[in-house]
């Protein structure tokens, strides 16, 4: 009934050209019919109507991912970096998300695979905490970075929150001789900024955003310039092309840090890229209750003089007077000047639930919880800890993303260096892919989340350790990242000392019961 009604008035609006087209050719009239009706009417779908007053002017594009994303990533990144640098909340939410992913630093545990390489538990130990401190001799030194200024968890940090204000970040792997160190894997982080198309040449389904792509979308060489483009100085542009992996030995020679949102895209956009409007907008509302609130803190009046401007004794104009806002600043006017006192109305009252609502919506876009966004805790405790472990599932998903992105690149790199160098020895570890990856294995392991009632919480583990539903080991890893084999040796160490000295009484067997002894009475327990 609605398609026919929708019909009869399409023949009723047939314009004279319409009404010649079906005259000579019905086919190409009837093409034209539902051409129209095409426009009038959207289909099952409201959202794609385009009659309704609603959406009328609502013209979505629909590129691909790299043609919606690059034209706009240089006014996205400046913008974003923009805000990282002056508006408190876009500060207090990145600086929230690295703390929580990354804190300390992501520490690797290698966990090999002894079945497939036949050790047993003993063996398998051994050779992971040597493995770990081989790992300890390059990411516990300065030397990992090639511009000497940070340790391998201090890059982490850097390279993540690079991540979320410029939406990717390069790490070049280079092989470096220096100061005669153990391994000679260094790491170079490369803003988004240096990576671009040479000579700026238009992108194309090969090359984007400075990425040299094959067949299939994979990357195969990276465009960076030498400097930066905004950089100190004037100077040539120059760029030098870095293979992605090694020629003969697939070795990963750049690093490409981002989160890929959408099918096919080369490059990352920013972390505040869906809120920097409201954020930018919030800031300056902010920035002008702000002034508001210090001049209505202060005795703001206007002095108001009727007739001519007042005159010296030798008949010259008499200057101006010097009218400013003080802390309990008196004022003297001219004879017959009045004073009108103004009231602002500051502070406002319906700053601050304006303001929450806001960042209640902002939070929701960035995936933090409104209490963790502005640090503010005034719940109960069920409520405190349903928004901490939200928050969490993102940070969980973000530490994944991190340690499989660069940590795990990283280790294999440097196990790689390890083995070949002979300081570890993994027989089969370059002739089988298979072994190689067994004995890659490796957990990585970060800052726990805390405990908003710890005893609470430790009653639960205790719980879970009783029924099966965890193991100590486990339950180590999120408290405090530790090592539950470590904890125990340490554990077993202390108790030792402390027994020796005297400190630990040791336990005594209960007595047993006299029986010439009088029974209890009957209400005794009573």
């Amino acid at each position: 009934m609605k398609n026919a009604k929708l019909g009869a008035v399409l023949a009723s609006k047939l314009t004279l050209p319409d009404r010649l087209v079906n005259y000579f050719n019905p086919a190409a009239g009837n093409r034209r019919a539902q051409a129209r009706t095409a426009q009038a009417y959207s289909g099952a779908y409201d959202g794609a109507s385009r009659t309704k007053r609603s959406l009328r002017n609502w013209f979505a594009f629909g590129g691909s991912a790299d043609a919606d994303l690059l034209p706009a990533l240089g006014d996205l990144r400046n913008r974003s970096r923009d805000l990282s640098r002056n508006n408190p909340l876009a500060v207090g939410a990145i600086n929230t998300v690295v703390t929580n992913v990354v804190g300390t630093g992501l520490a690797p545990q290698p966990t090999i695979d002894t079945t497939v390489l036949g050790l047993t538990e003993e063996q398998a130990a051994a050779w992971q905490q040597q493995a770990q401190r081989e790992f300890s001799l390059f990411a516990d030194s300065k030397e990992c970075d090639i511009s000497l200024a940070q340790t391998f968890y201090e890059i982490q940090a850097l390279a993540f929150r690079s991540t979320l204000e410029n939406g990717d970040v390069f790490v070049v792997t280079p092989v470096l001789e220096r100061h005669k160190t153990a391994y000679r894997t260094r790491l170079q982080l490369i803003e988004g900024d240096r990576c671009c198309n040479p000579q700026g040449v238009r992108d194309t389904d090969k090359q984007a955003g400075g990425v040299e792509m094959d067949d299939f979308g994979a990357p195969v060489a990276y465009h960076f310039l030498r400097k930066h483009p905004g950089g100190l100085g004037i100077s040539v542009k120059q760029w030098d092309r870095r293979e992605a992996f090694g020629t003969s030995t697939g070795r990963r020679n750049v690093l490409h840090l981002f989160e890929r949102r959408r099918v096919g895209q080369t490059r990352g956009q920013p972390y505040l890229a869906p809120v920097i409007d409201p954020l930018r907008q919030l800031g300056v509302y902010t920035e002008a209750e702000l002034a508001a609130a210090v001049v209505s803190g202060m005795f703001t009046v206007f002095i108001k003089t009727e007739g001519e401007s007042p005159m010296t004794a030798d008949g010259e104009d008499a200057p101006e007077p010097d009218y400013r806002l003080g802390k309990g600043a008196v004022i003297t006017g001219a004879p017959g000047d009045s004073v009108e006192v103004i009231n602002p109305g500051r502070p406002n009252a319906l700053f601050d639930p304006f303001v929450q609502s806001i960042l209640r919506q902002v939070g929701v876009a960035l995936e933090l919880p409104f209490e963790l966004l502005i640090k503010h805790y005034t719940s109960s405790y069920t409520a405190a800890r349903a928004a901490i472990l939200d928050a969490w599932r993102f940070f969980k998903m973000r530490r994944f993303w991190l340690a499989t992105n660069f940590c795990q690149p990283v280790y294999e790199l440097v196990m790689d260096e390890a083995v070949a160098n002979g300081r570890l020895s993994a027989p089969g570890y370059f002739e089988n892919p298979l072994i190689r990856r067994a004995w890659l294995g490796c957990q990585w392991v970060g800052d726990a989340p805390g405990a908003v009632d710890p005893l609470k919480e430790a009653l639960a583990s205790e719980k879970n350790l009783a029924i099966g539903r965890t193991t100590l080991t486990k339950e180590t890893m999120a408290y405090d990242g530790s090592n539950w084999s470590d904890n125990h040796a340490q554990q077993t160490r202390e108790i030792e000392a402390r027994r020796r000295d005297g400190l630990l009484a040791e336990a005594t067997p209960p007595a047993p019961p006299d029986p010439n002894a009088d029974p209890p009475p009957d209400n005794a327990n009573q």
